[in-house]
Formats: C-alpha cells, structure tokens, sequence
C-alpha cells in the first residue's frame, strides 16, 4: 500500500496529499531559509511531484532566485502559509516539491537526514557527530535519501 502524507495551510484553505515515501528530508540554515521561515533554520521535505495533489483554493506563488537556480514558490492565497516550492531553471522544472513540513497533519516522523548551508547556521547551533552537514549546498545526489524509520 502506498503511504499517503496530507496537510494544509495554517487556515486550511489550501489541502493536499503526496503519495510515497518522501526523497529526502533536511534542514537549511541559509539566510534565505532563516528570513523566509521566521526561525534560525527552514525545513524541507522532497516529494516526488507526480503523487502530488491540491484541494481547496489554488495556492499562488511568486519566483525567487537563490543559490544559482529560481524557485517558485507557493502560499496559501488567504493567510499567507508557505506550503511548498520548486526549483526549475531555463531547461525545466525539476519532477520534485519541497514541501514545509510544518504543514503536514502528522510530522512526528521527521528527521532531516543533513543540514545544508551551515556556513550561515546561528553561532549557537550545534551539530552531532552523526549528522551530515554541508557548508553550502551539496548536488543533490551527494544528500542523504530518505529512509524510513
């Protein structure tokens, strides 16, 4: 059976639903995550975005550019929620959402599987030896995959 993730905005205007088992999840410390989420890091939760679906009101969005690549990203049209975002670039939209794992119904389950951009973490941050770090942000294929607990 296939696991079914769902949240919604802080409002609930805005519901939706991933299919799987997320591709990974981590924590960024960089400052645009740190403005952007109101807190010393952001979280982010990739699913792919085939078993991704909407219900409600249509999220918008604007286009931000970061860390050489623009992402689009969406809120919730009535109270303002970050809900997720996506990268693209001039060849495309990449076939994942990062999702704000604060919104999802359940989120006793989060971990993130490594911390990226650290060269911005808070100086009162400290990291565990069995953590994964980056200083800035690795290739994706070098970040941990998810994996369930």
């Amino acid at each position: 059976m296939t696991k079914r993730h769902t949240g919604a905005c802080q409002c609930g205007a805005v519901t939706y639903e991933a299919l799987g088992d997320p591709i990974m999840i981590f924590a960024c410390h960089c400052t645009i995550c740190q403005r952007q989420s109101g807190a010393a890091f952001g979280m982010a939760v990739v699913f792919d975005g085939a078993g991704f679906t909407l219900t409600g009101k249509a999220p918008d969005h604007f286009v931000r550019p970061g860390h050489g690549r623009d992402f689009r990203c969406y809120f919730c049209p009535a109270c303002g929620t970050r809900l997720y975002h996506q990268w693209f670039t001039a060849d495309g939209d990449y076939p994942f959402l990062s999702v704000k794992p604060g919104t999802l119904d359940d989120t006793s389950w989060l971990r993130p599987g490594c911390h990226v951009w650290t060269r911005h973490a808070q100086p009162w941050m400290r990291f565990g030896d069995d953590e994964v770090v980056f200083a800035e942000q690795p290739d994706l294929d070098a970040m941990p995959k998810f994996a369930a607990p």
